[in-house]
């Protein structure tokens, strides 16, 4: 009787480099550990890989969201009473970059979020982390109304050409593509949260755009055959290496084409 081996730091490297992650490149990770396997050192080793072969000019970014920090009118699983609102809006604590987890991307986003050195953006509900040598350059702005738009940190990792690594995910979970809907007409939404502020804790609400993936698996089938777009196994994961900037480009004309602007 023989048994597959498990993946192992080493061997994800090698899978990532056969992929065509290079040193010195700035990645943006999606993913899902389940699909890759189980790992000895789970998160960590997995973590450890893309650092191997980034080295020490590259930079690994991660999604960090917070969205339970929201308004509880919206909360859907599980909703909670109405009664209960008031409270939670006058409850929750203020977003800190340095202690509040992420929420629903994944444990390997946990992992960066914690890592040595690690640099998070400032929103309060949709921040990225990144380790490596630019990670403070690609954290530094993070307005509030730019969720995932111009003045986030998507912006400037399309501004240095990143790649996207969609490890053992499909489109549907890219966040890049959200960039293309602050370029093309979008419906807007209020977004409520608790952070600080100059006067302390504050329960603040603004305007931004109302993002929407529902169709990011159609756009990513339109855009693959077309792509600058490396595909292979890391571990037991399907996975999908591309550029920012071209996907970018393409889904902003894609949306432009396939998506009903908003009413008037």
């Amino acid at each position: 009787m023989t048994t597959d081996l498990p993946p192992t730091r080493a061997s994800l490297a090698t899978d990532l480099t056969a992929l065509g992650l290079r040193g010195g490149d700035t990645v943006l990770v999606h993913s899902s550990l389940r699909a890759v396997g189980w790992v000895p050192g789970g998160r960590v080793a997995v973590t450890q890989a893309l650092l191997d072969v980034l080295g020490p000019a590259g930079t690994l970014v991660v999604p960090t969201q917070t969205m339970e920090n929201s308004d509880p009118k919206h909360w859907q699983h599980p909703p909670v009473p109405e009664a209960w609102w008031p409270v939670v809006r006058e409850h929750m604590p203020a977003f800190d970059p340095a202690v509040w987890p992420s929420r629903g991307i994944g444990a390997l986003a946990e992992a960066v979020r914690t890592w040595p050195g690690a640099v998070r953006s400032n929103h309060p509900q949709a921040s990225f982390a990144a380790v490596g040598a630019r990670a403070g350059e690609l954290m530094a702005r993070h307005d509030l109304d730019s969720h995932l738009g111009e003045a986030s940190p998507l912006a400037a990792l399309e501004r240095v050409d990143a790649r996207i690594l969609l490890l053992g995910v499909g489109y549907d979970t890219c966040t890049t593509f959200h960039l293309a809907e602050y370029r093309v007409p979008s419906p807007r939404a209020e977004f409520s949260c608790a952070m600080k502020t100059e006067d302390g804790r504050e329960w603040v609400t603004y305007s931004d755009v109302a993002t929407n993936s529902d169709d990011f698996d159609r756009l990513g089938a339109a855009y693959e055959p077309t792509a600058t777009l490396s595909r292979g196994r890391v571990g037991g994961a399907d996975t999908r290496l591309f550029p920012a900037r071209e996907a970018i480009a393409f889904a902003t004309d894609w949306l432009r084409t396939n998506r009903e602007p908003p009413q008037p």
